[in-house]
């Protein structure tokens, strides 16, 4: 890949900004901060026009709870056309953390997210999703 400079111009407020953004993240310098945004808003273009993507759905939920993992496993085999793989990990005595690899289009991904997360005993979840390009 090559690469093509150019330069930018901002407002000095948002060159602060920037600036901001590349301390916060520990970004190596603006350019990297700047290709991240763009990436960022590409994939989010492609969430929206609803394209295959991989991603991950972290959970985080009490194994104790009734019927939970019952209702977890049911969603995904309900959804196995787009699961990848599970790891599950054991965080404490009741508590369960899982990482759920996934690839498929982005608003069939964001149902299976939404089925997995509204379970009774999910503690927190998040959907991440990223380009397979």
């Amino acid at each position: 890949m090559q690469i093509k400079r150019f330069g930018v111009s901002l407002e000095e407020e948002m060159l602060h900004s920037l600036d901001k953004l590349v301390t916060d993240k520990q970004f190596p310098n603006r350019s990297q901060a700047i290709r991240h945004l763009i990436k960022s808003n590409l994939i989010s273009e492609k969430i929206d026009q609803n394209k295959i993507l991989a991603g991950a759905i972290v959970i985080v939920y009490d194994h104790h709870k009734r019927d939970v993992n019952n209702k977890l496993l049911n969603v995904q085999h309900d959804f196995h056309e787009l699961i990848l793989s599970s790891q599950h990990v054991h965080l404490a005595h009741d508590l369960c953390l899982e990482t759920i690899a996934v690839k498929g289009k982005a608003q069939q991904l964001a149902s299976l997210s939404d089925r997995i997360i509204s379970i009774k005993g999910i503690k927190h979840g998040k959907l991440v999703m990223t380009d397979i390009e």
